[in-house]
This record gives structure tokens, C-alpha cells and sequence, in this order.
């Protein structure tokens, strides 16, 4: 069973004063397990706005904030997906949806080196497209390209 928030105690004297020198120099490296890790930049400012709180002798609390899921949605109706499976999805190639992730088009979540999308992110995605297309059939039809007759 995981906690839901954890308290941590002001760091005081020698450790406050070493880590508040430590981030003032402004290069900060993350190991885990002995390897240097690159943080996420949401992911990096918590962990400097966390030890900038520590180094500074103030307690910190954590705890995880409830996902902002649309009502009735759940983790399992908005899976993340392999680039293969978000592709099948969409119907395009993972070739193609790789460049709309690289583009920024689609969201991308990376796990290590792997992409990851969310099945919403697709979806929004396809909606998206749908709409372009109608937007695209409907200024046709109203530049006088129909066929139709004026009277």
C-alpha cells in the first residue's frame, strides 16, 4: 500500500548550506542508480523547486495530484500506445506519425527511448483532421465551384 503524501524535514546547517551552493551553480545532474539522467523539463523544475525548498530550510510535503481525466475516463480508456499501435490507430505508417510527434503535432511520452502516445491524443488527432477536411469541402462549395446556379 503507497502513501499519498510524504513530509520531509528542513534540511538545517552544513546540508542546507551544501545543497543551496550546489544549486546556485546552476548545473544540476540527476543519477539514478549510478547513471546520469536527463530530466523532462516538468519533471526537472519539481526536483529544483523541491531541493530549492529543502536548501532553503523550509519542510516539504509531496504527494501525487489526481489526474484531470474527463469525467467517466479512466487510465484503461486512454492507453499509452507504441508508435505501431498509435499508428494502426490512425491508420497512417509509424513512419508518418513519428514526424507528426517530432513536429509537435501529436503529444509524445517517452518511457527510457521509447515513444509513447496517448490513445486521446490520437483521437483529438483524427477530430482534428475530420474537421480541416469538412472545412476544406465547405469553402468549395461556397466559392461558386458547385455547379450550381445563381438566380
Amino acid at each position: 500500500m503507497s502513501q499519498q503524501s510524504r513530509t520531509f524535514p528542513a534540511l538545517t546547517g552544513k546540508d542546507a548550506s551544501a545543497l543551496n551552493r550546489a544549486l546556485s551553480s546552476g548545473d544540476v545532474t540527476v543519477f539514478v542508480d549510478g547513471t546520469a539522467l536527463r530530466l523532462p523539463p516538468a519533471a526537472r523544475d519539481a526536483v529544483l523547486d523541491l531541493l530549492g525548498r529543502l536548501a532553503a530550510g523550509q519542510p516539504v510535503t509531496v504527494s501525487a495530484a489526481a489526474e484531470t481525466n474527463a469525467p467517466g475516463d479512466s487510465p484503461a480508456h486512454n492507453p499509452l500506445l507504441t508508435t505501431s499501435q498509435a499508428a494502426a490507430a490512425a491508420g497512417i505508417s509509424h513512419t508518418y506519425l513519428r514526424n507528426l510527434t517530432d513536429a509537435g503535432v501529436i503529444p509524445v511520452e517517452y518511457r527510457g527511448t521509447h515513444r509513447r502516445i496517448r490513445m486521446s491524443d490520437v483521437e483529438a488527432w483524427l477530430q482534428s483532421q475530420r474537421e480541416q477536411r469538412a472545412a476544406k469541402a465547405a469553402a468549395q462549395d461556397g466559392d461558386g465551384t458547385s455547379g450550381g446556379t445563381d438566380t
